[in-house]
């Protein structure tokens, strides 16, 4: 089923949350893990982050400094594979632009296709690591560029513009969206313009950036049906749980703290204190989420599963 059908069929606002890949030289073990301690809440879908490798300058034995092109994560083919075929729920990996030549993201599609796979989350990706040797000539630059490509892979058109029996079942894909503003972009009203590209060319719900303040989501939502974008918005609500991210996260995420909860934080002593602020947030939150009507809440659980369970058991 579609990402948009299992939300649908649901008889309570949806629940669902993303993983990371563990770092190399760990099991899938780690990821099963986090799984086990938030199955019981049923989640319709889970999303699997993936990584481009980085090119890191690493001594040699001799002395002599060597580029060396490290990938310090599995990708998420594998272990969205492995989820689905031990838990029976939709795994979402994440496909992204940079880093990857469009060879690659095809060879990353024909996998998934054969292991039924068949929902994806296609996103820019994260540019600030770029080596100059991963900034392919035949790359997708933007999320755009990419759902192109999706979107002429599943009417049988390959990244060389060949053609082939096209697969028995499509692709299909959601994107991300900014109630905040997206770092690169000039305005809201920009972000909300090609947002709705993305809506008319196929893309059949999105997931926004983790926001503090839901305000700004019922205001974002609202501008995105008068701009007449009407696929599912699905809010993404990530735990607070260390002091550190009242400063670090609106300097890297914009996903800005209201007043009242950056009074709370200040007051912490310890980083356990500041958990327990996020998870009471948290709650708080996704109770007039809920109330509000969403059809799914989207869990960033990185660093955070303890908290998303907490939050889960309160409100499903």
């Amino acid at each position: 089923m579609t990402i948009t059908e299992l939300i649908n069929k649901s008889d309570k606002t949806a629940f669902s949350f993303e993983i990371l890949p563990p770092l190399k030289g760990n099991n899938i073990e780690k990821v099963y893990n986090i799984i086990d301690k938030l199955i019981e809440f049923d989640p319709q879908y889970i999303n699997i982050t993936t990584h481009h490798s980085e090119y890191l300058d690493q001594q040699m034995p001799d002395g002599t400094v060597k580029r060396v092109n490290i990938r310090k994560r599995p990708g998420s083919v594998a272990i969205a594979a492995s989820i689905q075929h031990k838990y029976n729920v939709t795994a979402v990996p994440h496909m992204i632009c940079k880093g990857f030549s469009q060879e690659e993201t095809e060879y990353a599609l024909i996998d998934l296709n054969f292991l039924h796979v068949q929902n994806l989350l296609l996103l820019r990706g994260d540019t600030k690591r770029l080596a100059p040797e991963q900034i392919y000539p035949n790359r997708n630059e933007y999320a755009t560029d990419l759902q192109l490509q999706v979107n002429n892979f599943n009417e049988g058109i390959a990244a060389d513009g060949s053609l082939f029996e096209k697969n028995a079942t499509p692709f299909s894909y959601g994107m991300a969206c900014y109630p905040e503003v997206h770092e690169d972009a000039v305005s809201a009203e920009s972000d909300i313009f090609y947002m709705k590209q993305k809506a008319d060319n196929g893309a059949e719900y999105f997931v926004t950036q983790m926001f503090f303040d839901n305000q700004k989501y019922f205001s974002f939502v609202e501008k995105c049906r008068e701009a007449g974008i009407t696929q599912p918005i699905i809010p993404g609500v990530k735990p607070i749980v260390l002091m550190s991210q009242l400063e670090v996260l609106p300097r890297i995420f914009r996903s800005s703290i209201p007043e009242e909860l950056a009074v709370e934080l200040r007051k912490c002593k310890t980083d356990d204190d500041a958990k327990e602020v996020g998870i009471e947030w948290g709650i708080k939150q996704s109770k007039e989420l809920i109330e509000y009507g969403v059809p799914s809440i989207h869990f960033y659980s990185l660093l955070a599963t303890e908290s998303v369970r907490r939050i889960a058991k309160e409100i499903y």
